[in-house]
């Protein structure tokens, strides 16, 4: 398969080219590294990069912003900037590129257990990770020619501990297990999905 990583070099998403890597043709794809460039808080450079990539089997997306912040002192701006990158991001990734994936492909998004299970400093990114699983879960009965999606919501991840004061009680999960999901929306039949790792 010919798979679009979407955020490539990052955290998540280096673990995600290696355990996709073999035996597909894997596109990197990062906003300043990677074999293309790409702003997802930009519609024209989304339509821009699956111009220069054409078509595809899998788009893979484990890039996008979120503010973390006391609700109390949030303002829109930051509120908005989340919305504009993670949500509106990743969401401009299959509405541009339902025009430009092969039949039978498949896009995964990223989410996070937020939506579900919110922390202190957290409503903006909770209310987005919320809206992307909602968004995939109503996209699936509307996507054409047997193209797939589903999203990936880790818990916080072992490989950022700057972000485990803000999860007390949470028990950090393995790069692995989180890169597993991913494969496991790539490779495998169900659409519609929240994979939710913990």
């Amino acid at each position: 398969m010919k798979i679009i990583i979407i955020g490539a070099t990052g955290t998540i998403g280096k673990h995600v080219v290696k355990a996709l890597e073999n035996g597909h043709e894997i596109i990197q794809v990062g906003s300043k590294s990677g074999d293309f460039q790409v702003d997802i808080a930009d519609a024209a450079s989304i339509k821009a990069l699956f111009e220069k990539v054409g078509p595809f089997d899998a788009v893979v997306s484990t890039a996008g912003y979120g503010h973390f912040g006391p609700l109390a002192d949030m303002t829109e701006n930051e509120f908005r900037a989340g919305v504009d990158s993670k949500l509106m991001g990743q969401v401009n990734l299959v509405l541009i590129g339902q025009k430009y994936i092969n039949p039978n492909g498949s896009f995964t998004l990223t989410s996070g257990t937020m939506g579900d299970d919110p922390i202190i400093l957290g409503a903006a990114v909770s209310a987005i990770n919320g809206a992307i699983d909602a968004f995939v879960r109503a996209a699936a009965i509307e996507l054409k020619n047997g193209v797939r999606i589903n999203a990936v919501g880790p818990d916080v991840v072992e490989e950022s501990p700057g972000y485990f004061p803000f999860f007390p009680g949470h028990v950090p999960v393995s790069m692995h297990r989180v890169a597993q999901a991913y494969v496991k929306s790539v490779a495998g039949g169900q659409t519609g999905q929240n994979y939710k790792v913990l």
